[in-house]
């Protein structure tokens, strides 16, 4: 740094880890950097947010925003599906300093002569730059009148004429300081925040009862899965099933001739991940399912599990990728009191990790080229941070359309790191927030903190592992109230059906698991049955469609309301002036209400003025005015509202 450099730049948020990771954008959005930039003295300060597509050779520049008390802020357009780099320059802007020093003691009808000619070097510094015709003049003449000592003439165009302006258009950066820490935003494609998913097992989506389901009967059911409005469908592993230590029903130890297995536990003499489970069909099966789906606009999102059954063909081929016992058996996982005897661990640590990671980066990639664009990712937890950074980098050099969805319910920190690592979804703590204060607490942390700029929770309200207690036995009441929790407190959001809109829900005593998990056996479905719930779910799939404010999880707001069983939370797309309140109830039993008190400034509402709430559910409307307004929630009625905010 140079001695005469006095402008100092603290806290450029985003920053993880001072560029040691990236932060997270989307395509076409505004990515905004702030910063605290400040100085000693009374010199003016200006500074530039400068960035450029990655790889690039030449800065674009933006200035940055005053906020006060020393806080900046500087926005651009996220313009392609790429890295961008970004750094902060800020200087004491000299010539501004004079410029405003004139202005004031020419107001204070004070003599400016001296500080006229102060000035020439400004002025001459900007006649050297590229200006137009206009201003080219403007400065010539400005020059001209000083040098001819006019003072009058010469303070009357410095003060009426356009020089500040130009000060600004072509600032003289003497001295600058530069934040450079290698900082970086990728920006992802839109689906990256706005997804809506949907989860069943292939094996379970036959007609017949008993009898195994085909990539053909997947594609019978597409239409349902788009009419309900899911965008995403995902599969847990597709692949062959391993028969050393097959679990039973219910994960027994002892398996019958006609079980199943775990789909987690991958690799069998038919194949390993590269390969699909005979049963379910061919790969020409699976690319028209791929293809079937998108021509209704779902994609298939591919679980990609890094675990191997114990006759995998890495086992043979690849011993050093298993951790081997003293007794000659290999390591299989373990999470005390569990154990997965059906599945084994990669041993990373092998000293043939360099193949390994390849090998493993190439599933990927052989997927990718089938046509797949969505991973969920299982376990993620369980592997280096280090690999799975090296993945998605590797995977995204050449498609950078692909999404990974991190499934980690794990501490805190660790779910943060594979975020950070790359990962551009994350599986949630959402199943386990179940009052007021804790949702607003976890909404916040995501949303209003450093998490933001790296962590995109998806809310799920059951999955294959997790049968929360709030849903066992409960009526359809509480399933809705789930639902519409995370449709709406979330953009990324998915169930597991058609389990959750069924109702299934008995559990092992004491614990958060189904009981006859589907993870172990065939399931038979009536597909073509529908309740309230998917009546529901498909409204509110259709209004997350239709409304922009409903497509971010960042823009939350949360309102105030004296009631501790009432939430409610406010959504914003200023682009679009969408507006939406959400209001739900969490007493799936008894009427709950309360006096709300809406943001209307960010409306452009005036206190006093009448607007109208459309309940996008009901389809019912309201005349309301001023801030506070009341609310009454009636179970088993709709247990919530979701009001389009208008001006009359």
């Amino acid at each position: 740094m140079q001695a005469q450099s006095r402008v100092i730049i603290e806290n450029v948020r985003p920053n993880l880890e001072n560029g040691r990771y990236y932060a997270k954008g989307v395509h076409n959005d505004p990515f905004t950097v702030t910063a605290d930039i400040f100085a000693d003295g009374h010199d003016i300060i200006n500074a530039h947010l400068l960035y450029m597509v990655a790889g690039k050779k030449k800065w674009l520049e933006v200035p940055f925003n005053f906020l006060g008390n020393d806080a900046w802020s500087a926005t651009f357009i996220l313009s392609s599906r790429h890295y961008f780099d970004y750094k902060v320059e800020a200087w004491i802007d000299y010539a501004l300093t004079w410029h405003s020093g004139l202005i004031k003691k020419l107001e204070a009808g004070l003599q400016v002569a001296v500080e006229l000619q102060d000035g020439l070097e400004h002025l001459r510094f900007l006649a050297k730059q590229k200006l137009d015709s206009a201003q080219k003049n403007y400065i010539k003449t400005c020059i001209s009148l000083i040098e001819s000592s006019k003072w009058e003439e010469a303070s009357a165009e410095l003060k009426n004429g356009p020089v500040e302006a130009i000060i600004r258009q072509f600032p003289e950066k003497r001295f600058k300081t530069e934040f450079d820490a290698g900082l970086q935003v990728y920006a992802d494609r839109e689906k990256a925040v706005f997804s809506t998913w949907y989860e069943f097992f292939p094996r379970s989506s036959s007609a017949t009862k008993g009898v195994h389901g085909t990539f053909k009967d997947c594609e019978k059911l597409l239409p349902r899965i788009a009419e309900m409005g899911f965008d995403t469908l995902y599969f847990p592993p597709v692949h062959p099933i391993g028969y050393q230590e097959r679990k039973g029903k219910n994960g027994s130890t002892k398996a019958l001739s006609d079980d199943v297995g775990s789909p987690w536990a991958i690799g069998a003499p038919e194949g390993g991940h590269k390969d699909l489970l005979p049963q379910l069909g061919t790969l020409a099966d699976f690319k028209s399912l791929i293809n079937s789906a998108k021509e209704l606009g779902i994609e298939l999102a591919m679980d990609f599990a890094l675990q191997a059954a114990p006759e995998h063909p890495y086992v043979q081929t690849h011993p050093s990728w298993f951790k081997w016992r003293s007794d000659g058996t290999v390591q299989y996982a373990e999470n005390p009191p569990k154990k997965y005897q059906d599945i084994l661990p990669i041993y990373f640590e092998t000293p043939d990790h360099e193949a390994l990671w390849e090998e493993l980066v190439s599933i990927a990639t052989y997927w990718v080229d089938q046509g797949i664009r969505v991973f969920r990712v299982d376990n993620p937890h369980t592997k280096p941070f280090h690999f799975w950074q090296h993945l998605i980098i590797e995977v995204k050099k050449h498609h950078n359309d692909v999404i990974f969805l991190s499934e980690a319910f794990s501490r805190p920190r660790i779910m943060e790191g594979l975020a950070k690592a790359g990962f551009t979804q994350s599986y949630s703590y959402f199943t386990w927030r179940n009052t007021k204060f804790e949702f607003i607490e976890y909404l916040t942390e995501l949303t209003k903190t450093e998490r933001k700029d790296y962590m995109r929770a998806n809310f799920w309200p059951n999955t294959p592992d997790i049968n929360p207690y709030h849903l066992q036995g409960a009526n359809d009441t509480v399933h809705l109230i789930r639902l519409f929790l995370a449709a709406t407190l979330s953009s990324n959001y998915g169930i597991y059906g058609p389990v959750f809109e069924q109702m299934i829900s008995d559990a092992i005593p004491g614990k958060e698991e189904y009981l006859d998990s589907e993870k172990f056996e065939l399931k038979h479905y009536d597909w073509a049955k529908r309740n309230r719930i998917t009546a529901h779910i498909t409204l509110l799939n259709q209004l997350r469609k239709e409304n922009k404010a409903l497509q971010r999880t960042n823009n939350i707001e949360f309102c105030a309301i004296e009631n501790q069983q009432i939430l409610a939370y406010f959504k914003a797309d200023r682009h679009t002036e969408n507006y939406i309140l959400a209001v739900v109830n969490f007493d799936a039993n008894n009427a709950q209400s309360g006096w709300v008190q809406l943001p209307l400034s960010q409306m452009g509402i005036a206190a006093d003025e009448t607007f109208t709430v459309h309940d996008l559910i009901s389809e019912n409307s309201y005349f309301w005015k001023g801030e506070w307004n009341f609310v009454e929630l009636r179970p088993p009625g709709l247990p919530y509202h979701l009001f389009k905010i208008k001006k009359v």
